[in-house]
């Protein structure tokens, strides 16, 4: 029965379903199980043989099951056109049945030859390749429910049953169902609806299960065969249970999947999406689609569909090689450190600067308040106290320059010094100064506060006498200290920093502690911008604290003020410069984010229209441009951009640039005949767009739509991610996911994003996004470009350093990032 020539893929495996013992019944006749009282199962077995093809006269068997059929066949004409696949399979048959079934193979080949013979002669049916099917991957596992299945997943369901109904007689709620097999709040309507379905299937009434008919709910929804996912979302879209599909239930079913994902301009064009469905698949105008039509939906093959084959090849290797240095824990520590420095070499030798320079700075005023009479009364307090002070003079005038960012975009791209400097890193060298700052200042008061103070009060008065230059008339109470200038400029200092520096903390400036709204106030950007600029008063007490200093008395000893001289006229003239160039160049508001947290934009037809209200909006003032890491991608013949939210802004800048560099490229060989040769390299670029709202493809949607018509070489590859969709393979998405590829097929528009581009569901995977750029790039160095939160910062540099230090990949990755 099997031609031993032929390699039988799977995709071409088909279930056929017979009697036996009928040498008549024909090869198409399919008969379905009836759940009517009428029915009877007949004496003669069935099986249902799956097979893996049919090529002239050879057939490959692939399993033999029994099953139960009903004897209505024959009254009721319409059950021999559903397919075999719902023949419902029988509780149990015995072994003898199962023996009687594998001796009658012989009489089924004679048949199965015949029914290939006609099949010859008569149009072949359409056939899909179910593996290569986008609904086949959305329906494929309930992913919402657990990533396990079957016995295994039953298990953790069981618990949560037992949990929720502790309190209800061990009978689960319509309302608890979703939360019993793991779905979230916000899919609590898409759960009532996957409950209904059941309940309908089932014969169930009522609003609540017990845990016997959970188990067979799970049963169903735990099935991997496609068959029963479709019958399933079947079964959940045909809410009248009739086996037919209205555009009403359609429409119902598409505001559901919209509302579940957070789509809310699909839920306003439901209508109208229900329609290209139905036009789609009910050409004769019948009003209804029936299950086999939405299998022929599901079915289509995706656009974009890429070839794995060298990217799995390539992971492969990647994991053998992690898996192989995890047995030696030296050499895995050898190799990180290793990497480490390669990347970040210009960041170390920078710190090490820094700290070589602090170091020597306290090492130097403690040596020298250690050959002084202060140190017979104070002791090494006074050293500690003046060597920390020292460092600070340093650090107060440093801290300001990562922000002259006009200085630092001039010193990048006018000079040579940014191929040793990382100017990239200001914010981060702002911040490393910060914490040096706050050290320095701790160590400077305690010590004074806690141990100087306290020695010079308690000092006897011979002892005491070398320090009358200083102190004049020894004081006898702590408050004398505190209340001279030095004491009151520190203090009121102290309290200012620790304000500005509390609030700069990411998780206050983002406002993300649950906090009361009295405190609520007191936080976000708004609450670090302003106490930040606290900092003026800060440097004006810190020149009069420096001149009013202990211990010395000569003026040119007193050296704060020359330390922070020129950092602090080259910040004046950095904010003169912004305020007078953002007042001199007017700004036309063409778009802006609508107010209230709401999604989309407000376009200037509406902020300058005569018969519409003016909305409140900000006042708008330009500043800029600046440089940014991503400036310098022209460097690379290969760059991947990734952007988060309006982390999108400098990427799409980037790509607008590749267009017109790549145009202007084009025009000049037409010209010319030759192509100049200038910094110009980038010959491939990928951008991966990941933002959580829908609203937010409305930034750049022009954009987007020109950059995808002008691209005619094909330099750019565009991605945009919604993560507000759930996941492609789940079930809440399916209909997204048909939905999209439909609109895109005849329209040529994303339903997601509005734009040409096809958007994709939840977040990248990015490992496997660097795998497959790896593989299309062989001996390639690949620029990566990444701008938004810092929480992707660290898988992204992660990767890029895996993949760059592997013996199994020949591509190399430069990590640059700007994080906001």
């Amino acid at each position: 029965m099997q031609n031993m020539g032929t390699e039988i893929p799977e995709s071409e495996r088909f279930a056929y379903s017979s009697p036996l013992n009928k040498p008549n019944s024909g090869a198409t006749e399919n008969i379905k199980s009836s759940n009517s009282s009428k029915s009877h199962v007949v004496e003669e077995p069935y099986v249902e043989i799956t097979m893996d093809h049919v090529c002239d006269n050879s057939v490959v068997v692939q399993s033999v099951q029994t099953v139960a059929v009903v004897a209505d066949a024959e009254k009721d004409p319409q059950l021999s056109t559903l397919p075999a696949s719902d023949l419902e399979k029988s509780a149990s048959f015995g072994s003898s049945i199962v023996k009687s079934a594998s001796a009658r193979i012989k009489k089924v080949s004679q048949e199965l030859k015949r029914f290939t013979s006609f099949s010859k002669q008569s149009t072949p049916p359409t056939h899909f390749d179910r593996k290569k099917s986008t609904a086949a991957h959305a329906l494929k596992g309930l992913k919402f429910i657990s990533q396990k299945d079957g016995s295994i997943g039953w298990s953790a369901v069981e618990k949560q049953f037992d949990k929720l109904t502790a309190s209800t007689n061990a009978s689960l709620p319509r309302l608890l169902f979703g939360n019993c097999i793991g779905m979230d709040e916000k899919s609590k309507e898409f759960a009532g609806m996957l409950f209904d379905a059941l309940a309908r299937k089932h014969g169930i009434k009522g609003d609540s299960i017990n845990k016997s008919q959970l188990k067979e709910f799970w049963d169903q929804i735990s099935d991997q065969s496609f068959d029963s996912r479709l019958r399933t979302f079947f079964d959940m879209v045909d809410k009248d249970a009739d086996g037919r599909i209205t555009e009403e239930e359609v429409r119902e079913i598409i505001c559901l999947s919209a509302s579940a994902n957070k789509l809310t301009n699909i839920q306003k064009q439901a209508e109208e999406y229900a329609a290209l469905i139905m036009e789609e698949l009910d050409p004769e105008h019948k009003k209804y689609i029936m299950m086999d039509n939405l299998e022929i939906l599901l079915l289509q093959t995706p656009s974009r569909s890429i070839g794995r084959g060298d990217s799995q090849k390539l992971s492969r290797r990647l994991s053998q090689k992690l898996k192989a240095t995890q047995n030696n824990l030296l050499r895995r520590w050898c190799q990180s450190t290793e990497y480490f420095l390669q990347d970040n070499w210009q960041r170390v030798w920078v710190i090490l600067l820094w700290i070589g320079v602090m170091s020597g700075l306290f090492a130097y005023k403690y040596v020298q308040y250690r050959n002084k009479a202060a140190y017979e009364v104070m002791g090494h307090c006074v050293c500690m106290a003046k060597g920390a002070a020292e460092t600070l003079k340093l650090n107060m005038a440093l801290i300001l320059l990562p922000v002259c960012r006009n200085t630092i975009t001039w010193l990048r791209n006018k000079t040579t010094l940014g191929a040793v400097i990382p100017f990239d890193d200001n914010l981060n060298f702002h911040q490393m100064i910060a914490g040096g700052i706050a050290i320095g200042v701790g160590i400077h008061s305690i010590f004074h506060m806690v141990c100087d103070f306290p020695r010079l009060i308690l000092a006897s008065s011979d002892r005491y006498e070398p320090m009358e230059t200083f102190f004049g008339k020894q004081p006898l109470k702590y408050w004398n200290f505190v209340k001279s200038v030095e004491g009151v400029t520190g203090i009121i200092m102290v309290v200012l920093m620790a304000i500005s520096f509390t609030l700069a903390f990411p998780w206050l400036r983002r406002s993300k502690p649950n906090l009361p709204k009295f405190l609520k106030n007191l936080t976000g950007f708004n609450a670090f911008w302003y106490t930040h600029h606290l900092f003026i008063i800060v440097y004006a007490l810190l020149i009069l604290h420096g001149l009013q200093l202990y211990l010395i008395k000569e003026w040119y000893k007193k050296t704060t003020w020359m330390y922070l001289a020129v950092p602090l006229a080259l910040y004046i003239c950095e904010r003169l410069i912004r305020a007078f160039r953002s007042s001199v160049e007017p700004v036309s508001i063409l778009k802006v984010c609508k107010p209230n947290g709401e999604s989309g934009l407000l376009r200037a037809d509406f902020l300058q229209g005569d018969s519409n209200p003016i909305p409140k909006v900000p006042r708008v003032l330009i500043d800029g441009p600046y440089g940014a890491p991503a400036q310098d991608y022209k460097q690379y013949e290969v760059v991947l951009l990734v952007g988060l939210g309006i982390g999108a802004t400098p990427m799409i800048s980037i790509m607008k640039d590749i267009v017109n560099n790549t145009r202007a490229l084009d025009e000049e060989e037409k010209a010319v005949g030759a192509s100049r040769v200038d910094d110009f390299k980038t010959t491939r670029a990928y951008f991966y767009w990941v933002t959580k709202e829908q609203g937010s493809f409305d930034w750049f949607k022009e954009v987007m739509n020109e950059m995808a018509e002008l691209d005619n070489r094909g330099v750019i590859e565009l991605h945009t991610y919604c993560t507000s969709v759930y996941e492609e393979g789940d079930a809440r998405s399916a209909l997204i996911a048909m939905l999209q590829s439909l609109n895109h097929a005849k329209n040529g528009v994303d339903i997601v994003s509005g734009t040409r581009v096809k958007s994709h569901f939840a977040r990248p995977k990015w490992r496997n996004v660097y795998e497959r750029i790896a593989s299309n790039h062989k001996h390639s160095r690949v620029g990566v470009f990444y701008c938004g939160p810092a929480t992707l910062t660290k898988e992204l540099s992660q990767l890029a350093t895996d993949f760059s230090h592997s013996d199994n990949s020949s591509t190399k990755f430069d990590f640059h990032k700007e994080n906001f």
